[in-house]
């Protein structure tokens, strides 16, 4: 117990420091950076502001009261983290749900890890600390991979080492922002599971993609289900064979030489209409007598 009070008596005085136009940290270089950065200090709650970067965009408003109950009997037991801006200013990097929760409840301050970063640094460590710690839906994990290649300009291998992640792992997550909008929105609320979005994937067609994503809601299809239905779509159906029709010409000389030869004549037509003549025979004997016949020998 000693322990915890000297800890939030350190954030105090800390915070004290911090207010103090005089030591104004801007940079690990200033004068006692190195007893803020790194270290857990109270903040007003009204000197610090969203992060634009956040990749989460929704709260469970059950959750969060949730969070805030527990807050209140325990504390805020893992500090957030943010970063400074100016005076007395700061953004969040990280931590929003124990923000919100925390202003819930009323409290005044917060304790939390300050980081000097320019919007780059902040933006990666947001979305690096939210897929690690944070409970994100399927597609808000997705979304903060693409942002991480697309904004930090990392690679899948790079991305791998940052969060700790197989880069097939990473990849699985990206392939989900492939399917329909309408899709994703059931993912995020879900409706359906990341099973169920794997299957989907393979389904190139959008609206073939819809048609099975109501299926799965209206029959409550499970993941294993979605991707036999999936399977039954994807495998190759036989091509039909194209049965042209005999025209009529032939068929009368067909009959014809049939008379002529004493045998059976088949005639075979493709698509295209080019066919040909078969004359079957039963031994050596019959081929040479119908040969003699079709050179006209008798």
């Amino acid at each position: 117990m000693a322990k915890a009070t000297k800890k939030q008596a350190l954030g105090r005085g800390l915070s004290a420091l911090l207010k103090d136009p005089a030591n104004d940290i801007q940079t690990a270089q200033d004068k006692n950076a190195d007893k803020v950065v790194g270290n857990i200090v109270e903040l007003d709650l009204g000197t610090i502001e969203m992060n634009p970067f956040q990749p989460r965009t929704s709260f469970n408003e059950e959750a969060l009261r949730e969070l805030a109950s527990s807050i209140k009997e325990l504390g805020v037991i893992q500090p957030i983290t943010v970063r400074k801006l100016g005076f007395n200013e700061y953004q969040l990097v990280s931590g929003e749900r124990r923000f919100r929760a925390s202003g819930l409840i009323g409290l005044k301050t917060i304790p939390a890890y300050i980081r000097i970063a320019n919007d780059q640094e902040s933006l990666e460590m947001a979305l690096v600390e939210n897929i690690q710690r944070e409970d994100l839906d399927p597609i808000e994990i997705a979304l903060s991979y693409q942002r991480l290649i697309e904004e930090i300009d990392l690679t899948q291998e790079e991305m791998s080492d940052r969060v700790g992640k197989n880069r097939s792992t990473i990849a699985n997550y990206l392939r989900l922002l492939k399917l329909d909008p309408i899709i994703q929105t059931g993912m995020r609320d879900g409706f359906i599971s990341m099973g169920h979005g794997r299957a989907l994937i393979t389904i190139d067609d959008l609206e073939e993609q819809l048609s099975i994503y109501e299926q799965i809601l209206g029959n409550k299809l499970s993941v294993r289900d979605t991707e036999a239905l999936v399977r039954g779509i994807n495998k190759p159906q036989p091509k039909a064979k194209t049965t042209a029709t005999i025209p009529s010409y032939a068929k009368d000389a067909s009959k014809n030489l049939a008379d002529i030869l004493n045998s059976k004549v088949n005639i075979k037509v493709s698509a295209s209409g080019k066919g040909q003549f078969v004359v079957p025979f039963k031994n050596k004997e019959d081929f040479e007598r119908i040969l003699k016949l079709i050179k006209g020998e008798k």
